[in-house]
């Protein structure tokens, strides 16, 4: 059976507004219905975008299994262990081969444990919804509907999804706990945080991107650069930026002040109110543009918003710049930028756009950013490694790090990067990987060459350590204390 997953666009009422979500249709090319609605529901709970798709491929999975194993229907239990296990080791047999047509690879630890909470969530909310309606025998199930179901009817009756009949005189808070809850992931320090190689830097930003040959070109991702390399922004959040977000900053008229508000929840530009009286910039790009922020839309044009905290109630990020003097440089690029862009049409409020003659005025997109990021890199001879730290997000790394090297307090740094707690940061605060190897290096070779004479140094000898505390073994001091009766141990 063939599952196909395709984005569609769900009307539900008739005010003229959709929802844009990927779906599943099954083998009838009918969408299959159950999961489309517990997607909606997570759009509208505020999910993100890769909650959203490890959901839709789980179930994907799932189904494809149950189609592909109908042998194994009359034990559930077995069915739905085994589908676990085969998450964690593939299909594929040592033999090269696999009666059962699916060709799985093994998936990560990480990524099994990923797709087994996600199908618990999606069976818990179904069984509640679906009234208990049961499709038993399991043979029943011939559509991926009714699997669907079934896997929810399974997980309310046997009170553990992936796991075996409860038991009731296991404890009720034991039985509430998943019998397969997924392989434990490898423990591992916190990641560090690769940051882009520095002596590179200058190359790439005159000759790596500032060697396209239309100016607007090199103005914009220079200025995108500039955001994330002296500002500490994320790519996405850069795609963000209005025309009307970026001021002359009064404490230092040279450079250039930087906010960038939440797509959906932050304030409008220039006091407007809509005709409800909201001010949100969801209602701004509505009511002015006929748009949806970019946060809510599917494929090419979605641009994700990570960040969960605000530095204002008016819900904006604000750039601080470091060093200083890249604010400065900011300045300069953008009153050239705004030329440009002042004399190209647009409907939409975007800073960043594109120039290629198909798609001129359109809002820049990640994808294309990332192909112009390529393409300067490619100028100057470098290739995109993320473990190398040549990728957009290394910008970010190395703006951290600059301050973290700079003495910059925790807190501080916290507020600069937007981040929600202390710990976030210490992916950026933690030394790197040759930063141990100095420090180690360093000791080593004082540890070799001492300042100080060894008899300086030790600990006391056991004469001394032995002159007190031996009253309770040694009472009448035939060994230990000042005047050893017997004479003292050697």
């Amino acid at each position: 059976m063939q599952i196909v997953r395709i984005n569609a666009k769900i009307i539900q009422d008739d005010s003229g507004v959709f929802t844009e979500i990927p779906v599943l249709l099954d083998e009838n090319q009918d969408v299959i219905k159950p999961l489309m609605e517990y997607t909606l529901k997570l759009k509208r709970d505020g999910m993100s975008q890769s909650t959203i798709l490890n959901c839709i491929k789980a179930t994907q999975l799932l189904l494809e299994y149950m189609s592909a194993n109908t042998s194994g229907f009359q034990n559930p239990e077995s069915l739905f262990e085994n589908f676990t296990s085969r998450l964690y080791t593939g299909t594929i047999g040592d033999d090269g081969l696999d009666p059962s047509g699916l060709y799985w690879l093994p998936c990560s630890k990480q990524v099994s444990k990923l797709y087994i909470n996600a199908l618990t969530k999606l069976t818990d909310w179904l069984a509640l919804n679906n009234n208990g309606n049961a499709i038993n025998p399991l043979v029943e199930a011939n559509t991926s509907t009714k699997r669907l179901k079934y896997a929810a009817w399974f997980r309310k009756n046997h009170n553990n999804f992936l796991g075996h009949l409860k038991d009731t005189h296991i404890h009720l808070t034991a039985r509430y706990a998943r019998n397969i809850q997924g392989k434990r992931p490898l423990g591992k320090q916190s990641q560090e945080a690769i940051e882009f190689p520095e002596h590179h830097f200058s190359e790439f930003y005159f000759n790596g991107l500032g060697g396209a040959i239309d100016r607007r070109v090199v103005l914009r991702d220079q200025l995108i650069l500039l955001l994330m390399h002296g500002g500490g922004l994320r790519e996405s959040e850069t795609m963000h930026l209005w025309v009307e977000d970026v001021s002359i900053d009064p404490l230092n008229t040279n450079s250039m002040k930087v906010r960038i508000y939440h797509p959906q929840d932050g304030k409008a530009p220039n006091n407007w109110r809509g005709r409800t009286g909201k001010t949100t910039r969801a209602a701004y790009l509505k009511e002015q543009y006929a748009l949806s922020p970019r946060n809510d839309l599917m494929g090419k044009k979605r641009v994700g918003w990570k960040s969960t905290v605000t530095d204002s109630k008016d819900e904006y990020l604000e750039v601080h710049w470091f060093p200083s003097i890249f604010g400065e440089v900011f300045a300069r690029l953008w009153k050239d930028y705004i030329r440009f862009l002042t004399v190209i049409e647009r409907n939409h409020p975007y800073a960043f756009i594109n120039f290629h003659r198909d798609h001129i005025g359109k809002p820049y997109t990640l994808n294309a950013f990332h192909n112009s990021y390529r393409q300067g890199l490619k100028r100057i001879g470098l290739t995109p490694c993320k473990p190398q730290g040549l990728s957009p997000h290394s910008h970010r790394h190395s703006y951290g790090r600059r301050l973290r090297r700079a003495g910059i307090p925790e807190v501080v740094i916290k507020k600069c990067l937007h981040h929600a707690s202390l710990e976030s940061q210490i992916v950026y605060t933690s030394p790197t990987a040759k930063e141990v190897s100095n420090i180690l290096n360093a000791a080593s070779i004082s540890l070799l060459t001492p300042t100080e004479s060894v008899d300086q140094t030790t600990i006391p000898s056991w004469v001394v350590l032995m002159e007190h505390g031996f009253s309770d073994i040694d009472p009448i001091g035939l060994f230990t204390g000042k005047n050893p009766k017997l004479g003292k141990i050697l």
